[in-house]
């Protein structure tokens, strides 16, 4: 199904342990940093940010919404990040965070990147310690649901302190406002890489969130208790009901982005690794618990979809080791940045994205150079949302088995902050022979719901469908 959109504060600074250009800094602790935190404690610093809760009522973006511009660090793997621009300008802006712009310009020209055709790539000089924009940069959140664009920014979970000036840094470039949990009562550890919005007000992680700003927690901050985690995610992020899942004893970091993923709001892909692999007993039994106690946002079970994940050189890693993943990827707009490792295994993860994300632009970026140190494209790539977004919400049509209605009942709920001027359903059962379109109506005003419907089809066929809204002018989308 395509969604078609026509669709002054305190914060925790550290010394950080001295690395090689050429040694790059892993997604998780390197050993001069344990070294480091074995002796040491935050110590309080300054940055700009507000550290008071948004006005409610506030709601976090999801991945896979509509975005005006991508934010990548320009360092480390840049064959990679190289690739990750060059796909994602044809769909965004996209802004590479660099120490020296005319290098970073060369460079991507010698990556084949044609960084000055149609004008979305931009750049900003900025200090930074890592590639892991992912878990340090700032999180899109709009206020009263689609009105005004603003970012939220968490303590980040590593002593890198130059990182921790990006969300400002980015904020500052785009023109929005950046609330920080950097101040008691509302101070709060999370990486972005072990965070999840359906967009609708439930959110996904791994009980680190817990560990790390409960008593003992090694960033200094207040010790919360887990109703004190969930109202603080609750004042600045909008959320009302938090999942948290327990973590992988094998894993080491702890961020539920290397082997899960949201695809909308009913739709959860699993990475499966074979019997007897670290950590597949633990995946399962999260994703037992999920569906045994809680339901999508429409009070249906969550669909879940399994991907096998890549062995290296046919051997999975042994414990502590970093797995390969395919559910590590990137949504910007209607392209799906894939991490890709070997032909025999890449070919079925191709195959069964294509078959989840229908209409997407599926584009592979082999991974293996990255993935030894933790991580994969989602996290060395930060969304920003749209700053005038139109918003649909839609629980996909369940197939008919037993029998054939005289039409099929599509409802949406579609937001604007001037209003929906219209909506049509879009259909067929041939997508090489075009599409057909039925008009929505506006059935509950109070909820934005509109409701449209598709004439019925021949038994046993398949139909495509899409949706398409329009703003009431003058912002038509």
């Amino acid at each position: 199904m395509k969604k078609n959109i026509y669709l002054i504060c305190s914060l925790l600074v550290f010394c950080q342990a001295a690395q090689s250009q050429n040694d790059p800094l892993p997604r998780g602790f390197s050993q001069q940093e344990l070294e480091w935190l074995s002796t040491n404690k935050p110590v309080p610093g300054a940055l700009t940010g507000i550290t008071t809760p948004p006005p409610s009522p506030v709601r976090p973006m999801a991945e896979w919404e509509e975005m005006q511009a991508i934010g990548v660090t320009w360092t480390s793997f840049k064959p990679i990040l190289a690739q990750i621009v060059n796909a994602a300008k044809n769909e965004c802006r996209v802004l590479v965070i660099t120490n020296d712009i005319a290098t970073c310009q060369s460079e991507l020209t010698g990556y084949g990147v044609d960084w000055q055709a149609g004008g979305n790539v931009e750049f900003k000089v900025a200090p930074y310690n890592s590639i892991w924009i992912r878990d340090y940069g700032a999180n899109p959140i709009y206020l009263n649901g689609v009105d005004s664009l603003a970012l939220v920014d968490w303590i980040y979970n590593r002593p890198r302190p130059k990182d921790d000036t990006i969300p400002s840094v980015v904020g500052a470039y785009f023109g929005y406002p950046v609330y920080s949990t950097t101040l008691a009562p509302y101070d709060l550890a999370h990486p972005g890489g072990n965070n999840f919005s359906d967009g609708m007000g439930t959110n996904f992680s791994s009980k680190l969130v817990l560990e790390e700003n409960g008593p003992g927690n090694m960033w200094g901050t207040s010790e919360h208790t887990e109703e004190g985690v969930d109202s603080i995610m609750s004042r600045f992020y909008g959320i009302d009901r938090y999942v948290k899942f327990d973590v992988l004893p094998f894993h080491g970091i702890h961020h539920i982005d290397m082997h899960m993923k949201l695809l909308n709001e009913e739709t959860l892909l699993v990475g499966e690794y074979p019997e007897d692999v670290i950590d597949r007993d633990q995946i399962e039994a999260n994703i037992q618990y999920l569906l045994a106690n809680f339901t999508t946002p429409f009070g249906t079970p969550y669909k879940v979809v399994r991907i096998p994940m890549p062995p290296d050189g046919g051997v999975y890693p042994s414990q502590g080791a970093p797995l390969r993943t395919f559910v590590n990827s990137f949504i910007v707009n209607k392209t799906v940045l894939l991490p890709q490792y070997e032909e025999q295994y890449d070919t079925t993860a191709i195959r069964i994205w294509q078959e989840n994300m229908p209409g997407y632009n599926i584009v592979g970026i082999n991974c293996s150079a990255i993935i030894p140190l933790g991580g994969a494209i989602h996290c060395i790539v930060k969304e920003v949302g749209a700053a005038d977004p139109l918003l649909i919400q839609h629980k996909q049509v369940e197939d008919f088995v037993d029998n054939n209605p005289p039409a099929y009942e599509v409802k949406a709920w579609i937001r604007h902050r001037t209003g929906v001027a219209g909506a049509e359903v879009f259909y067929t059962t041939d997508t090489a022979a075009g599409y057909q379109s039925v008009p929505m109506t506006l059935t509950d005003p109070a909820e934005n719901l509109w409701t449209g419907w598709i004439p019925q089809q021949p038994y046993g066929s398949t139909v495509h469908y899409y949706l398409h809204a329009t703003a009431t002018p003058a912002n038509n989308k």
